[in-house]
Formats: C-alpha cells, sequence, structure tokens
C-alpha cells in the first residue's frame, strides 16, 4: 500500500515509476527541471544539524562570492572615478592639445587662435604666457606657475571660472589683479583684495645683467579646483601683463586648444596643422601624461585580476561543499534512482543546490557593491572624516563612477564561475552506483 501512495504522488513532481517487471529505463524518466527537483534542492540548502558542516561551508561560499562581487563593482567604480576626476582637472585646467611655435615667435597669436578656434570641435583657443615664479606676502613665500591669459579666455574655462570661492573675475583686465589658488592663498594668508608680491629672475636687461623683477599684484579672485596641486601653485595674470613681467615682445609661449571631447586629440590633430598655415609642434594631454595614466590603468586591471580570486576561491568552496554534500546524500541519490529519477535529474538538483548560492551571492552582491559605490562619499564623510588628506590623495574626497558595462561582466564573470563549479560535483553525483551507494551510504 504505502509503496502505491508513493507512486500515485510521483507524477505530481515530475517523477515516473518503473513499472514491476519492465525495462529499466535511465533517459526520459523526467521532465527536466520538474518540480520535485527544485523541492529536493531546497531542502538541501536548509540548515540541518546533521549537515551543519555542509551549511557552514555554503554560507562562507555565499559570503565570499557576495563580498568578492561587491568589492569589485566598488573597487572599479572608484577607479573609474579617480581617472575621471583626475582627467577632468587634469585635462580641463590644462587644455587636451597644446600648439607651440618652431620656426619664429607666436606673435601672430591672436589671427592663430581665432582660425583654430573655428576648427569642427574645438572648444576655445587660448593663447598663453608661462612662466615660472616666486610669489609670497608677510606671512612666507612660494614657488608658483604663472599663467598669462585673457580675461575672455580664463571666463570660458569652468575648472577657474567655476569655482570662484572669494572677489571677481570681471576686474581681471582692467584691475591688473591675479587670481589665484585657494591653497596657495591659505599659505600666504591672502584673501581677495590683498597683494601678492611675485618675483621673476628674468627681468630688465642692463648693462650689469639681467636684474630680478619684483611686483605686486592685487588678488582679484581665488578659486578652487580641487586638485592641491593646482590650487597651490597656479597664478592667472593678464594677458598683457604677463609679457611685461616676463620680457615677452609681444608673443605667447604656447596656444592651449580646448575640445569637446578630450579622447578626440587624434582626429582633430591633422585639422589643427592645417588651420595653422605655418610650422607648430603640437602635443595633447596624453602624450604629456602618459606615464601616470598607463600607470592608473595597470593598477586597475591588477586588481580587477586580484579581487577576481575572491570570486574563484568562494566558487572553489562551492566545489568542497557540493562534493560533501553529494557523499553525505549518497543513500538519498540511490533512492530517487530506484523510484525513477534519471542520472540527468540527480545532475540538475545539485546544479540547482550550487548554483542557487552562486546566484544569490552574486546579487547580494550586485545590490551591496551599487549601495555602496552610490554612497561612498557620505559614508567617508561619516566613518572617516578628514581621514581624506587632499595634499596627499591630490582629490579632496573619494570619487565612485559606475560603469554599467564593467557591472555586467563582473555578474557574468561571477555567475558564469559559479555554474561551472557544480559541474563537476553534479556529474559524480550522477554518476553515482544505486546499488552501492545503499550498501556504503
Amino acid at each position: 500500500m504505502a509503496l502505491a501512495a508513493i507512486r500515485e504522488r510521483l507524477p505530481r513532481f515530475g517523477l515516473r515509476a518503473h513499472r514491476p517487471g519492465g525495462p529499466h529505463r535511465s533517459h526520459g524518466g523526467t521532465v527536466p527541471f520538474a518540480p520535485f527537483e527544485w523541492t529536493i534542492a531546497g531542502r538541501y540548502l536548509r540548515t540541518r544539524r546533521k549537515e551543519g558542516f555542509v551549511s557552514v561551508i555554503a554560507l562562507f561560499s555565499f559570503l565570499g562570492i557576495m563580498l568578492g562581487v561587491a568589492t569589485l563593482i566598488i573597487v572599479l567604480s572608484v577607479m573609474n572615478g579617480f581617472r575621471k576626476e583626475l582627467l577632468s582637472k587634469i585635462v580641463g585646467i590644462n587644455g587636451h592639445i597644446f600648439v607651440a611655435p618652431i620656426d619664429r615667435p607666436l606673435t601672430d597669436f591672436a589671427d592663430l587662435s581665432d582660425r583654430l578656434g573655428k576648427v569642427a570641435g574645438v572648444h576655445l583657443a587660448l593663447p598663453m604666457v608661462e612662466g615660472q615664479a616666486f610669489a609670497s606676502s608677510q606671512f612666507g613665500g612660494s614657488g608658483v606657475l604663472v599663467r598669462g591669459v585673457r580675461a575672455e579666455d580664463l571666463k570660458k574655462i569652468p575648472s577657474v571660472a567655476g569655482t570662484i570661492r572669494g572677489g571677481t573675475l570681471e576686474t581681471f583686465d582692467t584691475g591688473g589683479g591675479v587670481a589665484i589658488g585657494k591653497r596657495l592663498a591659505e599659505s600666504l594668508g591672502l584673501q581677495a583684495g590683498d597683494t601678492i608680491t611675485l618675483a621673476t629672475p628674468k627681468g630688465a636687461t642692463t648693462p650689469f645683467g639681467t636684474a630680478p623683477r619684483i611686483k605686486g599684484y592685487p588678488v582679484a579672485a581665488v578659486f578652487e579646483v580641487g586638485m592641491s596641486e593646482f590650487d597651490g601653485t597656479f597664478v592667472y595674470m593678464p594677458l598683457t601683463e604677463a609679457q611685461g613681467f616676463f620680457n615677452r615682445d609681444g608673443d605667447v609661449s604656447v596656444i592651449e586648444i580646448f575640445l569637446d571631447n578630450a579622447d578626440a586629440v587624434g582626429e582633430a590633430r591633422g585639422e589643427l596643422e592645417l588651420a595653422a598655415e605655418r610650422p607648430v609642434l603640437i602635443t595633447d594631454w596624453r602624450q604629456r601624461n602618459r606615464t601616470f595614466f598607463s600607470a592608473l590603468e595597470v593598477e586597475r586591471n591588477v586588481m580587477f585580476i586580484i579581487l577576481t580570486l575572491i570570486v574563484l576561491v568562494a566558487a572553489l568552496n562551492i566545489v568542497s561543499g557540493l562534493i560533501m554534500l553529494v557523499k553525505d546524500k549518497s543513500s538519498d541519490i540511490a533512492i530517487l534512482r530506484t523510484m525513477g529519477a534519471t542520472r540527468g535529474a540527480i545532475m540538475r538538483v545539485f546544479l540547482i543546490t550550487g548554483a542557487s548560492i552562486g546566484i544569490l551571492g552574486t546579487l547580494a552582491g550586485f545590490v551591496l557593491g551599487l549601495v555602496f559605490s552610490a554612497n561612498l562619499t557620505v559614508i567617508q564623510r561619516t566613518l572617516f572624516p578628514g581621514a581624506w588628506d587632499p595634499t596627499v590623495r591630490f582629490l579632496s574626497e573619494i570619487p565612485s563612477e559606475t560603469n554599467a558595462g564593467e557591472v555586467v561582466a563582473v555578474v557574468a564573470m561571477s555567475t558564469v564561475l559559479s555554474l561551472l563549479a557544480t559541474l563537476y560535483p553534479s556529474w559524480r553525483a550522477a554518476r553515482l552506483d544505486p546499488v552501492q551507494a545503499l550498501r556504503y551510504g
């Protein structure tokens, strides 16, 4: 009676019992991923006192995959944020392409910058005089980089014009003042309206040699780019004043080109050479910062490989946990086989069991990584206030920029590793001999 009752209940789970005396069919006895396969897999995932050690391994596998995926997403987001912030700071204030003279000085900088500014994709062509000087006040001194630019050009640089923390650029040209970085202003104890003294060894030429030039300028504005190296060294001066200060005879040092797309420097170089209509030396931001950004990219790739090993180790824990589960459930497997479960059904049961750990861990890590990355600045300010020193790390806070393609790649990689980890234990369970399992199980 009991056997008949069991056989009556088998179809609702997708099983078909063998007929007494009939041929034993090892194929086609069950529907793939039938309800009974999910039911048994779910029971194997539950914690029981007898299989407590197996459950602990499953728990650590879940946590390992979750933390591995979350860490990968967070680290990649931070690395992307670093690259974006550094690119926007370094390239945003320095320009994308630099046009320097070859055969003669850039005395025709006004016409040349107009021609270059009309090239497709060019946002701004900025003629500039650049030189080093020593800045001082009654509270101290510091070496600075002086840049002479036109007022209308300076107002078109968002990194400067959009970050004014004191004073104004309205009187930059007419008032003869200068714009300085916030950290330079703090180190010299200056604010808008005070006087900063600039000194350069390339002063007036006399019969006794070149005399240093020392001159005081009112501070017209204080800006904050957000990168300590720039905020502590840059001084912007009116172009005509800079030409006189550095003994430039009506010419400029370089013409900086700002593009609409920083990555389009390759396409713009040829058109700029044609528009120049004279021999010029053209370099771009990738050439000037090649070492820095290459090192950043190498570090990013190495971090991806290292953190992928965390997910791989967690996936190997799934292998060991499933092998132990197969050994512990050998008698159950034998009973299921004698009741009509095919080898494919047994394999799918353990495949579902292992894949559930990996997929659930991946999803949990996906959510944790996105939430952490989106609130990284808040977490930093709450848990570690003042720990992020911009004078050491260049930036004032931890940046984060989540890339959808990279997140999909991380999730796909973790899912594939989790599925691959279940194949061998599931195949081993399916190949288990029912007779041997019942004898030694």
